[in-house]
């Protein structure tokens, strides 16, 4: 194992002195619960009477004694999500697993989950980021009651994961275990797809040929094979060590999904405070746990959509991050992998070739991941660098995983990257701050210059490119999509036409302050604009026909006007009517009004944090 380093060391090093006093309030509380012993001990009589009522006779004699660990199950199944639809038969798994370990287990409640795939371009994306919030709410809700002594989140798609997470947080002085359902065997392939939405875009198939191609490609229970913020949170629990390793993109099922299932059930009660291993989830999400999450996203090209939820979870935690961070860990930190849309392979391919195993070893080999992290494995990452397997008698068991790429076209090595940087770069100028996912975006598309062509939402982009209006080199800006404006929908039916546009020859990228799928492709987009146009952003000022300047490589989002022009230039003004009622928007007014902006985490629960200037950046570090 290589020597740490530097620019990992010395961002650690900035966050923990940038989150001192926060981390500490919220070290200092987590331990103030710990102290207090086991939760049910507690409860009065009558609350714990309550509590017990519905448990079978055997779990309610354990339960009124208080002497063994109590665990409460928190999921997201639904059987509408293919993600979650394996889900359903997890409790029963996971109880008798506790049973045998001497404990009990409750199902404690559950979240919604929402899919952005049967939402995208529809109403309901304007409640899918804030969603988050509410099955953060819901977890907080499911724990308590204060019944539990240790916790296990059931849950895969895109909010759910971070905002169970976010949760769960809440109740730091509990061990937490993710445990996952896996993807769907791989159907047809995510660019076959791809081709096919395009043709369909450009009128060439009708939506016969669609449809059959979309259910070719998402055929049955699973996860989506694409590298999208699903699976991208499947990468986040294990390089955090929130996950028993090796259990991501193991298959619904399978022998090996239940017994990883029954595993996490056996594992969760060593981990409570009577447990021979007590580690509750504040001791692991730490500050080095978070930038290994930051690593391992950025060194597998992982979803843009994790440059808001780290930073919403890790402000769950007391520590704060930013995107300067992931800027400069993506400067030293090389891509490793090409799964669609970053390349062909899907994430059943990317397990087979040696999955996050291997990416985690290559990056603990070359001294880009702290490895001495607490995790629910054990003390160390190197656990997970092991996977797991079903002996010849059915027993579950860990090895050594593999040290070489069983396809060098999906997995690389740190010596020979497919890319010396990350994924994802910040952006800066006078449109504000934003990231852009390059890692599916080829040379020759990562500088764009070219005039905006502005548009306030995507279904007038769409209405220009059905009537042929879009024939020359452009920048689509869509404003007013941020969090405050209309709950920063994801924007990715925007991708096919773009795509289009630029196969055509014409130099094409989109900005905007809203969100594209964790999917985002080969067409250059500059996203989550901060701060937004409603919140002040000067991305509303930009009007048709100015220069814009998009640089990946100098990190440039500019909009070429002269700078006296530009400063006495007002906001356009954009009603945003239609997007406050109707499929329950309504109802999320008043998270819309009070969220932080898209680098503060777009966040509903949480207070702005005041802007770190230049020179305090320099005093809290040399301080």
């Amino acid at each position: 194992m290589s020597q740490l380093n530097n620019t990992l060391f010395e961002v650690t090093r900035r966050i923990s002195r940038r989150s001192h006093q926060t981390r500490l309030d919220y070290v200092a509380r987590c331990q103030a619960w710990e102290a207090k012993g086991p939760n049910r001990s507690r409860l009065g009589c009558t609350n714990l009477a309550h509590g017990l009522a519905a448990a079978p006779d055997g779990d309610k004699r354990l339960l009124a004694r208080n002497s063994s660990a109590n665990i409460a199950i928190v999921s997201a199944y639904n059987d509408m999500l293919s993600a979650h639809q394996p889900l359903q038969s997890y409790p029963e798994l996971i109880k008798a697993a506790v049973r045998a370990a001497g404990g009990t287990a409750q199902f404690a409640g559950g979240v919604p989950a929402m899919c952005d795939g049967v939402t995208q371009g529809a109403a309901g994306m304007e409640l899918s980021l804030f969603s988050r919030d509410v099955i953060a709410q819901a977890t907080a809700i499911a724990l308590a009651h204060d019944m539990f002594d240790g916790v296990l989140c059931l849950g895969v798609c895109d909010k759910i994961v971070p905002g169970m997470l976010m949760g769960a947080l809440s109740f730091g002085h509990l061990p937490v275990i993710f445990v996952p359902a896996g993807p769907m065997p791989s159907g047809l392939p995510n660019r076959d797809k791809a081709r096919v939405r395009e043709l369909f875009a450009d009128g060439k198939v009708d939506k016969s040929d669609l449809l059959k191609a979309e259910c070719a490609a998402y055929h049955s229970p699973g996860t989506c094979t694409f590298y999208g913020t699903a699976n991208s949170n499947q990468m986040l629990m294990e390089i955090m060590g929130l996950h028993l390793p090796g259990t991501a993109f193991v298959q619904p099922g399978t022998a090996l999904r239940e017994a990883l299932t029954r595993a996490a059930g056996r594992r969760i009660t060593e981990l409570s405070a009577d447990g021979p291993e007590p580690s509750p989830l504040y001791r692991i999400l730490d500050e080095k746990a978070l930038v290994n999450g930051i690593v391992g996203l950025l060194a597998t090209g992982g979803s843009t959509n994790h440059t808001i939820h780290l930073i919403a979870i890790a402000r769950m935690a007391g520590i704060q991050i930013n995107w300067d961070d992931f800027a400069e860990l993506s400067a030293v930190v090389p891509q490793l992998t090409r799964v669609y849309p970053n390349g062909s392979a899907d994430v059943n391919q990317f397990h087979t070739a040696g999955g996050i195993a291997l990416v985690i070893s290559e990056l603990l080999d070359t001294g880009l991941l702290h490895p001495d992290t607490t995790t629910v494995a054990g003390q160390g990452l190197a656990h997970y660098t092991r996977t797991p397997a079903l002996d010849s008698s059915g027993q579950l068991n860990w090895s050594a995983g593999a040290r070489e790429s069983g396809d060098p076209e999906i997995i690389a090595s740190c010596a020979k990257p497919f890319s010396p940087q990350g994924g994802l770069v910040l952006l800066q100028g006078n449109l504000g701050r934003a990231m852009i996912k390059t890692s599916a975006v080829a040379e020759q598309h990562r500088v764009v210059r070219a005039p905006a062509r502005v548009f306030h939402s995507q279904a007038e982009l769409q209405e220009a490119f059905n009537n042929g209006e879009l024939t020359e080199d452009m920048v689509a800006v869509v404003t007013h999509q941020g969090p405050k404006a209309n709950g920063m929908p994801e924007l990715h039916k925007l991708t096919p036409p773009l795509g289009i546009l630029q196969n055509r020859g014409l130099n094409v990228a989109l900005v905007t302050d809203g969100r594209m799928s964790g999917a985002s492709g080969k067409v250059p987009a500059a996203i989550h604009i901060t701060p937004e146009c409603l919140d002040g952003g000067p991305l509303a000022k930009v009007r048709n026909g100015d220069i814009i300047h998009l640089d990946c490589n100098q990190g440039l989002l500019m909009a070429k006007v002269d700078e006296p022009v530009w400063l006495e230039r007002g906001a356009a003004s954009v009603d945003l009517g239609a997007n406050q009622a109707g499929c329950g928007r309504e109802l999320f007014a008043s998270m819309r009004r009070n969220s932080t902006s898209a680098e503060e985490g777009a966040c509903s629960l949480l207070e702005p944090l005041p802007r770190v200037t230049a020179l305090d950046a320099l005093e809290v570090d040399g301080g």
